[in-house]
């Protein structure tokens, strides 16, 4: 039998009075040598009721088993395994024994990754630009793979938003080019794990097999083959960890190995999606529970981070994902949902086994206290995160958003952006925010701001030269439109020229207007112009007091000064060097990084413009 990837492993053993009838499925399904986690606890998965009280027997050097635990299933039961430093990379054979009769796994003990963590996980910052993408939603380069035999969802249909559309891996491959070429240095993509349910499997967050990666999408190989040739061009790769929940044909909700291997409510209770709750110093106890276990979605189970033998096996997929895919960063999906402890936890496990591995997590919450709660902060409170950052909703709706789409006031339009970065006192480093104008679950930018193009240059404009990770939303480079309501599909639509016979062509250019052309020049030109200046990537940020919509901040280090502007006005407005003395002392001149034009130290800006400007003596 061809041995398949987080796969159904079958070793037929030639012993004398020895049968082998019966097989078992491996959680985590292999391991390698030299790991800090080197005591795995293995979840075996056997193909009868009874299995759990089989006998195990494992010889192999250096590998030890501890303990085995049969678990309430009849047909689980959980290993422990220690790998010894001195073990060699083979395949360890575990025996399951039972009346002189029994059954044989083969569990691979891989060697490392070549680079040991200086190729991989290498951690994402403030100098890298993210590009997110939906695989099935991108580009379709391999049809042969639309359709996989026996899979639940068998729909193909670009004409329906909630059906596949045949996106996948290969298609990322092969438009890396373009990605680089816009000065993109880090991918995301919404999750790659088998999605075996009925429906709505396109976007990937019902996930059935922790360790299958998404047949449709090109499977481990392709995955492997991604994160191989992002690492050759210098580019990263960030996995969409989701611990919360799973599918509900997850085959540990199927057949649950425990009674409380999920949160259990006498009947259906969904989570509130109030975060307050756990924070709040006058919150009950019941609206907390409900917060953190309450299921997300019908479809999705919530998993109960704290049983020891779930905990593990999240952690260990966690670990497992790094080191065979060569993953680099890990945004953590409905992080507050979560059990928080638990997600100390493993943070902390990756860090042990990865130093400069770096994580953000879906922090969609209200104010800026409320997500720096949820992170590395500097607040006296009872619980205190580990977390590095978050995905930066406050930014976003409180910040770039108003600042775009509201009248200049006391509080409010592009005073919501200054007050709400004011606030970045309570982080412990608000550089490891992940920034965004748009992404899968929210209304696209152009919609947002009613079609127009320039308060999207500005959105852009702004993303590319403030604080954080800025992370830019597949299509919005080409002025790809859609609205959230009253169909979240409608933002996750196909990447013109992404698939054979598409009309208009992204990639090539074929069938754009204008104005898309330019929108993608002028993010190729930001992007790129970023990715070498000092100021912007690893420098410090001043901002000044927003007048009458004007708004002024500086990104600045001992190499370079960067003067960004900002109009939110509807008149045009004269910009005086001498009234930023701290940041313009000395400085003459500046040039406009997009369009090459200088300016003297007193300019006039357009309305509705922003511009930045590399400062000379």
């Amino acid at each position: 039998m061809k041995r398949k990837f987080c796969f159904l492993v079958l070793a037929f053993l030639s012993v004398t009075g020895y049968s082998i009838a019966q097989y078992a499925k491996l959680y985590p399904s292999n391991w390698w040598v030299g790991m800090k986690w080197n005591k795995v606890q293995v979840l075996v998965y056997g193909d009868y009721d009874g299995f759990n009280k089989e006998t195990v027997r494992i010889n192999y050097p250096g590998v030890k088993l501890l303990k085995t635990t049969a678990l309430e299933n009849g047909k689980y039961m959980a290993l422990d395994i220690e790998v010894a430093s001195t073990s060699q990379p083979g395949e360890v054979v575990i025996e399951f024994l039972q009346n002189g009769r029994g059954h044989a796994v083969k569990w691979p003990l891989e060697k490392r990754r070549t680079g040991n963590g200086k190729t991989y996980a290498q951690g994402v910052n403030s100098s890298d630009l993210v590009y997110l993408l939906m695989p099935d939603r991108f580009s379709n380069g391999d049809e042969s793979n639309d359709h996989v035999a026996g899979m639940r969802d068998q729909s193909l249909n670009r004409k329906e938003i909630y059906d596949r559309h045949g996106g996948d891996l290969q298609g990322v491959i092969n438009h890396l080019d373009y990605l680089q070429k816009l000065g993109i240095t880090t991918l995301w993509m919404t999750p790659v794990l088998e999605n075996d349910q009925p429906n709505r499997t396109e976007h990937g967050y019902a996930f059935t097999d922790h360790y299958v990666i998404e047949r449709r999408i090109g499977g481990a190989e392709k995955y492997l083959a991604l994160s191989d040739a992002l690492h050759k061009r210098g580019m990263k790769l960030i996995q969409d960890a989701v611990y919360n929940h799973v599918g509900s044909k997850h085959i540990t909700f199927l057949d649950q190995p425990m009674k409380d291997w999920y949160h259990q409510w006498p009947k259906y209770t969904g989570t509130s999606y109030k975060d307050q709750p756990l924070f709040d110093p006058y919150a009950s106890k019941s609206d907390a529970k409900k917060t953190v276990d309450g299921w997300f979605t019908t479809e999705m189970p919530d998993l109960n981070q704290s049983n020891p033998y779930v905990a593990n096996y999240l952690i260990q997929h966690a670990i497992w994902s790094v080191e065979k895919f060569g993953v680099d960063g890990w945004r953590i999906d409905t992080y507050i949902y979560n059990d928080l402890p638990f997600m100390n936890r493993c943070n902390k496990a990756l860090t042990d086994e990865y130093p400069k591995m770096t994580m953000f997590g879906e922090t969609w919450v209200h104010g800026t206290a409320a997500q720096a709660y949820f992170v590395e902060n500097k607040m006296d409170v009872p619980f205190k995160s580990n977390l590095q950052g978050a995905t930066d909703f406050q930014a976003l709706m409180y910040g770039i958003q108003p600042a775009l789409k509201q009248d200049f006031g006391w509080t409010e339009g592009v005073n919501k952006l200054y007050t709400t970065l004011s606030n970045d006192f309570l982080y412990k480093d608000a550089n490891r925010n992940c920034i965004f104008l748009d992404n899968h679950d929210l209304t696209r930018i152009l919609s947002d701001v009613g079609g127009d193009i320039e308060k999207v240059k500005t959105g852009i404009a702004w993303l590319l030269t403030t604080r954080g990770i800025p992370q830019l939303y597949y299509g919005t480079e080409v002025l790809m439109k859609g609205e959230k309501n009253p169909a979240d599909g409608n933002v996750r639509l196909d990447f013109p020229g992404g698939w054979k016979g598409d009309p208009k062509n992204a990639f090539t250019g074929e069938g754009m207007t204008a104005e898309e052309k330019d929108m993608q020049q002028y993010v190729t030109t930001l992007a790129n112009y970023r990715k070498n200046s000092s100021a912007i990537t690893k420098g410090s940020l001043m901002q000044y007091v927003p007048d009458d919509g004007l708004y002024v901040y500086f990104r600045y280090d001992a190499k370079q000064t960067i003067m960004c502007v900002m109009n939110t006005s509807d008149k045009n407005k004269e910009v005086d060097f001498s009234n930023f003395t701290e940041r313009t002392s000395g400085y003459k001149a500046g040039k406009n990084i997009v369009t090459g034009v200088a300016v003297a130290n007193k300019f006039t800006i357009p309305a509705n413009r922003m511009w930045i400007l590399d400062l000379s003596k």
